[in-house]
């Protein structure tokens, strides 16, 4: 954003009584009275220095009791499987009675979860500076209680892009005398002291979680990027990244949809490019996120999407409101023991003889099994079967995606393997004792989105991804086992090109999609 443009939006926003990406309706109290909450996160160091809140009884309820009550009817109606591995979470800041139940549907995955820091990522509204803001304070306080400041923050701090003590002029909200909070003396306003981004998130927090401690980051004019290559070392698996965004403001309702859809589009597909052409007050900490995101493996799995005409506010103007999740995808595990792969084999052993022999398929007798292989081999999953004679390919046929029960798939690809691979004539019975048989099972291929081609090459997992090329509409994959044969990445994907019926060139030069699937792959030649 340029400068310019920055500076207009923060003096239309020191001028509006409901600022453009935070639509609450402020309330005539002036009291500054606090009630602190039962429910407080342990303090992990002494608590001097306290944020108070700027917006309680403009953005959401003052008392504790009726914050509470709201907040959990929020979360009551919100019915979101839960996510494993969840790393990251995109919520709205407007005034609660606008986004207060997609900000739930984000949260309500948290409940239950082992979180022991909340990173929370917010633009600023009210102030333009250089680099990311982190205060040096010990405490935020919300009606629900005090939330104590990681000791992260304070590694965070002496890192760039992070500042303390940006040099800045903050302009105050037209809402700032109804603020329960007493306001600092002239000249003496942080980035902080009138932020909603950071605030508004707390209360969600403070109600979902047990314990945690707050890293609130703040942007200035600062590279995205940057901000993600500093907070990835101090990420862990008890650490959540919220990064607290609006959508398009101020456009009518189905015109903020359409933009909308594309900018949620662009997050979940992880394309950073992309995004930097959408409208978001806080598009900087999303695109932090991404690129947390494409450096680590998460995935982003849309949530929910309301504006503030399907909320509280009218049709002609709206705001919109997006939640995302990002996680990290299960590790890849060895699912079957060796007496199940055993199983397994001698299944597709049976097959291969029976379809040599008859060219039908043996009975399946299931009753011997025990219950969690019984669910496996009933599950629908994609799975191929490999023949090899004398250490050389004989046929391999399967399905990249589940389209019946494993066992079944187990036993028609070993026939068709047999059979039917027009690369090769059917198997006959005097070769069957020289042949050896390989099963891979498959994970759902996911898509890998990439820029260009050198983008493309740096994310592949040469020995790991199984890969599926799509160009126009020829389409072929390898398994990852292929990797041994064309290690070159580059060789590789001109390899799977010219098998797609394509120039070995086209994945660089024609409109290219790749999915990406693991596999769990075993042999009878193993012990």
């Amino acid at each position: 954003m340029t400068r310019t443009k920055w500076l207009v939006l923060l003096v239309a926003a020191s001028m509006a009584t409901v600022s453009a990406s935070c639509q609450s309706r402020p309330r005539r109290s002036r009291s500054s009275s606090q009630t602190q909450g039962s429910r407080q996160a342990s303090q992990a160091r002494p608590i001097n220095t306290v944020r108070e809140a700027a917006v309680a009884g403009l953005f959401y309820p003052k008392d504790e009791t009726a914050l509470g009550k709201l907040i959990d009817a929020f979360l009551a109606n919100v019915n979101e499987s839960p996510i494993e591995n969840l790393r990251g979470l995109i919520c709205p800041h407007a005034g609660y009675e606008f986004s207060g139940q997609t900000a739930a549907v984000s949260y309500k995955l948290l409940v239950g979860q082992d979180v022991k820091t909340v990173v929370v990522l917010a633009p600023s509204h009210y102030c333009l500076f250089e680099g990311a803001f982190l205060p040096r304070l010990d405490a935020y306080r919300t009606p629900l209680g005090l939330v104590p400041l990681s000791p992260k923050a304070d590694e965070l701090a002496k890192v760039r892009p992070f500042t303390s003590a940006p040099q800045c002029r903050v302009e105050r909200p037209g809402w700032w005398r109804q603020s329960p909070m007493t306001a600092p003396a002239s000249g003496k306003d942080r980035p902080d002291t009138w932020e909603h981004a950071v605030e508004v998130q707390v209360p969600f927090l403070q109600r979902v979680l047990k314990d945690f401690t707050l890293v609130p980051v703040i942007y200035g004019n600062v590279d995205p990027a940057e901000v993600a290559k500093a907070i990835e070392p101090v990420l862990d698996d008890k650490t959540i990244i919220i990064a607290s965004s609006d959508l398009s403001h101020y456009y009518p309702y189905d015109e903020a949809r359409r933009l909308d859809d594309r900018c949620l589009t662009a997050v979940c597909t992880l394309d950073i490019e992309r995004m930097k052409d959408q409208e978001a007050c806080g598009k900087a900490p999303i695109q932090t996120l991404m690129h947390l995101a494409r450096s680590k493996g998460w995935r982003a799995r849309f949530l929910y999407y309301r504006n503030s005409g399907d909320t509280a506010g009218d049709k002609g103007r709206v705001v919109g409101y997006g939640a995302i999740a990002f996680y990290a995808p299960a590790k890849e595990a060895q699912n079957f023991s060796p007496e199940e792969r055993k199983w397994m084999l001698q299944l597709a052993r049976k097959a291969l003889k029976e379809s040599v022999a008859a060219v039908k398929l043996p009975p399946v007798d299931t009753s011997n099994l025990s219950p969690k292989l019984t669910q496996e081999l009933t599950e629908p999953k994609g799975c191929f079967v490999t023949l090899t004679k004398d250490g050389s390919l004989r046929g391999c046929i399967g399905h990249i995606l589940p389209q019946e029960p494993l066992y079944k798939a187990i036993m028609d690809n070993a026939q068709n393997a047999a059979l039917r691979d027009p690369r090769f004539p059917p198997v006959q019975a005097v070769e069957l004792d020289k042949i050896k048989i390989e099963i891979s099972v498959l994970t759902t291929p996911e898509p890998l989105y990439f820029k260009d081609s050198q983008d493309l090459l740096d994310r592949l997992q040469p020995g790991k991804d199984g890969v599926i090329l799509k160009i126009g509409d020829h389409m072929a994959t390898y398994l990852p086992q292929v990797w041994d044969q064309i290690p070159d990445k580059q060789k590789f994907l001109d390899s799977l090109a010219v098998k797609a019926g394509c120039q070995a060139d086209a994945w660089k030069t024609e409109p290219t999609a790749i999915l990406i699937y693991h596999v769990e792959a075993f042999k009878e030649s193993e012990k």
